[in-house]
C-alpha cells in the first residue's frame, strides 16, 4: 500500500481549512484516511500550521511520501522529510 501525507479540505465555502492526514494514495482527497496528524489554516494572518512532529517522522520513517504542499509546510516547520 502506497502511503502519502497530504491535505484534506474541511470547512465551508470560502472558509475552508485543511487537515494534514496520512492516507492511501488511491483514496480521494476528502475520503478515508489512516491518521490526522495536524491542520493548516490559510485564512488567518499569518497562516496557522500545526503538525505533530513525532507522528510525521513516524510515518516518514515507514515510507510515507508527502505531497508538494505538505513538503513545503514541513520545511517551514523544520521537519526533515527527505530522509526516510
Amino acid at each position: 500500500m502506497a502511503v502519502v501525507i497530504r491535505l484534506r479540505r474541511v470547512g465551508t465555502t470560502n472558509k475552508h481549512h485543511h487537515r494534514v492526514v496520512v492516507t492511501d494514495k488511491r483514496s480521494p482527497r476528502d475520503g478515508r484516511f489512516i491518521e490526522a496528524i495536524g491542520y493548516y489554516d490559510p485564512n488567518q494572518d499569518p497562516a496557522v500550521v500545526k503538525v505533530s512532529r513525532d507522528r510525521a517522522l513516524f510515518w516518514l520513517r515507514r515510507g510515507a511520501r508527502p505531497s508538494l504542499t505538505v513538503a513545503s509546510l514541513f520545511e517551514k516547520l523544520g521537519i526533515d522529510h527527505t530522509k526516510g
